[in-house]
């Protein structure tokens, strides 16, 4: 994952907004960047009456953020040598970690994978509580849901990095390719995702090699079409974000750069 990953020149433009537009992005920030300021508790009638118990928490130590797409490259690709090597470190999950929470939030990377039971990012690469914005959908598919969230976490929370991870036996992209070969009607709201992942199927494959070079096709569209969004390209020409597309190896653990 680090040998590709190359830090991009420029600089993000200043440009001043108007005081509408700068008291609702500072609500929205307060609001989904988990800030304090603005919260719902959901407990039972009877806690409603107890006095809460207040408990001093040590202070969590100082957590060094990658802020930059290389250096997030570079902690996403360490964290999964510890996955692999069954060395976890579980990081950022003490009380002291859990008590900062409260008072926002600051993701150094967006993932956005499948919704594979298999695959959940915080676990293949270790980090924890605050670490990563994660999103997930069947075969990494997008929609205006996803794009939104992505787009929040690079534009509100200046997050460095997107990654798109697919992986080994995708069974939204078997589906996909399976349907394409034989015709079957799938169940409603599954065809969308169908139809999203058919221009990544090569009719030139057969069988397995069709469906396992498909998942890979699938990865570069999804991160071309991020990358083509106006304010993410933005950022990209700015160097303050990068775009990268991976696979997950279920047989092995790997995470590695698709190109």
């Amino acid at each position: 994952m680090e040998s590709n990953a190359t830090d991009a020149v420029g600089k993000r433009n200043n440009t001043e907004e108007a005081p509408g537009r700068t008291d609702r992005r500072a609500l929205l920030r307060t609001v989904l960047g988990g800030g304090a300021g603005v919260g719902l508790a959901l407990t039972a009638p009877s806690v409603l009456t107890a006095a809460p118990v207040r408990t001093a928490l040590p202070s969590a130590p100082a957590r060094a953020r990658p802020s930059t797409p290389r250096a997030a490259l570079r902690e996403l690709a360490r964290g999964n040598r510890r996955w692999r090597a069954l060395h976890q470190t579980h990081p950022h999950e003490s009380p002291a970690d859990r008590a900062a929470a409260v008072s926002g939030q600051d993701p150094f990377a967006v993932v956005l994978g499948c919704i594979d039971s298999r695959v959940p990012p915080e676990l293949v690469f270790d980090q924890g509580l605050g670490d990563l914005m994660t999103t997930r959908s069947a075969g990494e598919v997008l929609d205006e849901a996803v794009l939104g969230s992505i787009a929040y976490g690079v534009l509100e929370l200046d997050i460095p990095l997107v990654m798109v991870l697919g992986h080994q036996s995708c069974g939204a992209v078997t589906a996909a390719v399976h349907a394409d070969e034989s015709g079957e009607e799938l169940p409603a709201h599954i065809d969308y995702i169908a139809e999203q992942i058919r221009p990544a199927i090569d009719h030139g494959l057969h069988g397995a090699a069709r469906v396992d070079a498909a998942i890979t096709a699938n990865v570069r569209l999804i991160r071309a079409r991020l990358a083509a969004e106006p304010d993410l390209a933005a950022r990209v020409a700015g160097g303050d974000l990068a775009i990268a597309g991976a696979r997950y190896e279920l047989d092995s653990q790997l995470v590695h750069r698709v190109a």
